[in-house]
């Protein structure tokens, strides 16, 4: 006999986990806009954390814009499913009990969900493309399918901002009081951004409405971090095993998990802290810290490893010589980063490089290494900007960058071609023609990229130097030669 579904009041025989609280006795407090495997694996993770130790009226309904197949799945279990964590010692579930359904493809179901009164905050994990914000102008983006379509017709939306206008309209409207908004993707500054976007389009609708949203709604930021790879077969089966129950809506992460979030919550909000949340006045410094020193790292093990042969994260830190540079280049991060409250930075490097070898997350260097001309800037050169501001060395940054360029002639040591994924990928080609395999050449050209490299770095001659050195070196030697090379600059002499 197959082992029953999870939850479900016909099973044949107990489950081996249950949820550490009855989900039943706990009312909806939040509506969760993107219901992916992210949002289930972080929020709606903490959220039955704070339920087991301090309860409340604090369950999740879950919002699906598109897709039914969560809803299929989970809404069977009565929003039951099994959370696998994944790590080097091994597998460990948890049965979550937070969500209490999913609303799958119904915008009036989901606007008629973000009016009831017992609603104090609106989560939102829809990717940066889903909100319909021009990063440019921080406004609605026109040109967006939902942004369009819901301009046309506020009054029945069906995309994020107009769904968050029309929700607070309404409760304003019927003398109910707003909920708060958070923004749980992974963007700098997301709730500001948020904040702005709402905003320009209650404008565009309402102005009135837009100014009272301005004034009253609290969009707070918040940083996450938690790598959660899509489920596959083995998810499934292992659920099973763990919980004795087949568990279709079943999900797997990793152990390490981080939310940062700026407290300002004036409905009320869940004892996330429970969890092991983190409530601050600024999230600004700590997103600045993940950029620095988890982002800005990942980029470095991202060139350098692919150009090594190097497929997952996890291969790059059982290679001895790329994981002492990995170590190198985090202790370089965090010297210059201020302190922060709540936070051992040396913990969170040792933390970091705990994860980058995880063997059970298979996190590829190519998907990484995509779209460096946007992620350079905040992870790599402004990190070396304050480094020699402040007289620091510049070598783990400039090895850094010099993957990246290296990376950008599009060719591996053995000869293999490959797209460098990034949207300047025709420009850097250009400026790369006829350059050759000349490192002061090829640095000059990069350097030249308009809006890309700081002032402070490109009119730096020992900046220029040391990117030029470590270039000079991986065009030479190969990039395990130079990865060798530069491991012995960290090694005491003799």
């Amino acid at each position: 006999m197959s082992a029953p579904r999870l939850a479900r009041p016909d099973m044949v025989r107990e489950p081996a986990l249950r949820p550490a609280y009855d989900p039943a006795a706990h009312g909806v407090g939040i509506v969760h806009i993107g219901a992916g495997a992210f949002h289930r694996a972080h929020q709606a993770a903490y959220t039955d954390a704070a339920l087991a130790e301090a309860g409340g009226d604090w369950r999740i309904t879950g919002v699906s814009l598109r897709s039914r197949e969560v809803a299929e799945a989970l809404n069977p279990q009565n929003g039951l499913y099994t959370l696998l964590e994944r790590g080097a010692e091994g597998t460990q579930a948890r049965v979550i009990g937070a969500l209490a359904g999913i609303l799958a493809a119904d915008p009036a179901a989901t606007l008629e969900a973000m009016c009831d009164p017992a609603v104090k905050i609106v989560t939102i994990t829809v990717t940066e493309k889903g909100y319909g914000i021009d990063r440019a102008t921080r406004g609605p983006d026109r040109t967006h399918p939902a942004v369009a379509a819901d301009l046309a017709a506020p009054e029945a939306p069906a995309g994020v901002l107009g769904l968050l206008v029309a929700a607070l309209a309404r409760r304003r409207a019927a003398g109910i009081a707003p909920f708060t908004v958070l923004s749980c993707d992974n963007l700098p500054e997301n709730g500001a951004l948020l904040r702005d976007g709402v905003v320009g389009f209650a404008r565009l609708v309402a102005p009135e409405l837009a100014e009272w949203i301005a004034a009253e709604i609290a969009f707070p930021s918040s940083m996450v971090d938690r790598i959660t790879p899509a489920p596959t077969a083995q998810t499934l089966v292992d659920a099973e095993r763990l919980t004795g129950c087949t568990d279709l809506a079943a999900i797997e992460t990793e152990p390490f998990h981080q939310w940062v979030i700026e407290d300002r919550f004036p409905a009320g909000r869940p004892a996330w802290e429970a969890g092991g949340a983190l409530f601050v006045a600024d999230v600004t410094p700590y997103e600045r810290m993940k950029l620095t020193m988890l982002n800005g790292s990942h980029s470095m093990l991202a060139y350098a490893g692919f150009l090594a042969g190097h497929r997952y994260v996890r291969d790059v830190m059982a290679d001895a010589a790329l994981a002492g540079l990995v170590q190198r280049h985090l202790a370089a991060a965090a010297a210059v980063l201020p302190a922060l409250e709540g936070i051992d930075l040396r913990a969170y490097a040792e933390a970091l490089a705990t994860r980058f070898a995880n063997p059970a997350i298979a996190h590829e260097t190519y998907q990484i290494a995509m779209d460096g001309t946007e992620k350079l800037p905040q992870r790599l050169l402004n990190p070396a900007v304050c480094a020699e501001e402040a007289g620091l060395p510049l070598r783990p940054f400039a090895f850094a960058v010099a993957a990246w360029m290296r990376y950008c002639l599009g060719e591996c040591d053995a000869g293999e071609t490959y797209a460098l994924r990034d949207p300047r990928e025709a420009e850097i080609k250009a400026a790369l023609t006829d350059h050759g395999r000349d490192p002061g050449a090829i640095s000059l050209a990069l350097h030249g990229l308009p809006g890309l490299f700081p002032e402070a770095l490109k009119s730096s001659a020992s900046w220029r130097a040391e990117v030029e050195d470590a270039l000079s070196a991986m065009l030479a030697e190969g990039m395990k030669g130079a990865i060798g090379r530069e491991l012995a600059r960290l090694e005491p002499a003799g």
